[in-house]
């Protein structure tokens, strides 16, 4: 069967999650509004914390992010104090860790996400939340596979 531009508008799999990003990233934001952080500065900083001394490339990797907007996000942090270079003796890679700055501001974060995250399961459904969290396994399993 042929799609039509019908079908495409109605089940287009690609415009609804974009769209259903938009809406919780903005739920998130708005949640962590009064610390002057996003949930995508949030996201790197939570991954830097789990890493401790993190590579850029790991964090792309992980984050499924582009290095430039690794690189972007990065230097913002790092002028607003949350983020530091790690001295390392490959040049070409810049580590970088949390500052102690970054680490309080990530605990003070804690209580504003999970306030969000429960909106956006209420919003969403635990049902969806789950089949979520479940894809998202498939497709980091279908990247190791590669």
């Amino acid at each position: 069967m042929k799609p039509t531009i019908d079908t495409i508008a109605s089940e287009c799999v690609a415009v609804r999650l974009r769209m259903l990003n938009r809406v919780v990233t903005n739920i998130y934001d708005e949640a962590l509004r009064s610390l002057d952080l996003k949930v995508s500065q949030m996201n790197i900083l939570v991954a830097t914390a789990k890493m401790g001394t993190a590579r850029p490339a790991a964090v792309c990797e992980h984050l499924h992010l582009d290095v430039s907007t690794l690189s972007r996000n990065v230097e913002r942090m790092k002028a607003r104090g949350w983020l530091e270079v790690v001295p390392d003796d490959d040049g070409r890679s810049q580590p970088f860790r949390l500052t102690r700055e970054g680490r309080k501001l990530l605990e003070m974060a804690i209580p504003a996400w999970s306030q969000a995250q429960q909106r956006v399961k209420t919003v969403l459904g635990d049902g969806f939340t789950e089949q979520l969290i479940h894809a998202v396994k498939r497709v980091r399993k279908a990247d190791d596979a590669l």
